[in-house]
């Protein structure tokens, strides 16, 4: 279920996009959970894999660059070093990147327009919400391996996200986990009918 170049097929992806994040950390030995990053807006949900960013703290000219290179169905992850004075994007980044088929942002960093967030329907993950504006300066990085929210992100991750928070599913373990994580959710569907 992964393509000749080891990145995980859509349909993969799909599968883990309808198991809670509980359950997907659960299969992991409860590793894999981002610490701190939580949904801006309640009731997204997301699912792709990785396109990795890692900038200076408070900085985005390296996210635009990565909505312009991700691929449709990829979740731009962004290592801002858990910095909270800026916010690294919005609604306008976030209406760009939804209409070039990217799947969600998650944040370990700060992000604005909420509500437009909200509106566009574009998952979004961080550690909070500012109104306070990026520099636009550099550096960065892009497709490297990274840290967010406490766990290492490798480009082609697979990234899911839901009410619960985020969790990395590491692409080279993706479908060993999968059938653990459909297990449990299974598992868990049949306890609550007996309910």
């Amino acid at each position: 279920m992964t393509t000749t170049t080891g990145i995980p097929t859509a349909e993969l992806v799909e599968r883990f996009a309808n198991i809670p994040t509980a359950n997907i950390g659960d299969s992991m030995d409860r590793l894999g959970a981002m610490i701190g990053i939580d949904t801006v807006w309640p009731g997204a949900r997301m699912a792709g894999t990785a396109y990795t960013v890692w900038t200076r703290a408070g900085d985005n000219v390296k996210i635009h660059e990565a909505i312009s290179q991700a691929a449709d169905g990829d979740v731009i992850v962004i290592n801002g070093e858990g910095d909270t004075t800026r916010a690294l994007l919005g609604e306008m980044m976030g209406n760009k990147a939804k209409k070039r088929g990217i799947r969600g942002f998650v944040v370990d960093g700060m992000v604005r327009d909420a509500g437009g967030l909200q509106e566009l329907g574009f998952p979004t993950f961080a550690r909070g919400v500012t109104p306070a504006g990026p520099y636009k300066f550099g550096p960065g990085r892009l497709e490297e391996t990274i840290a967010c929210g406490g766990v290492a992100v490798a480009p082609g991750d697979i990234i899911i996200g839901d009410d619960d928070g985020v969790v990395v599913i590491p692409r080279g373990r993706a479908e060993e986990i999968l059938l653990k994580a459909e297990g449990k959710y299974q598992e868990e569907e049949s306890k609550r009918a007996a309910f």
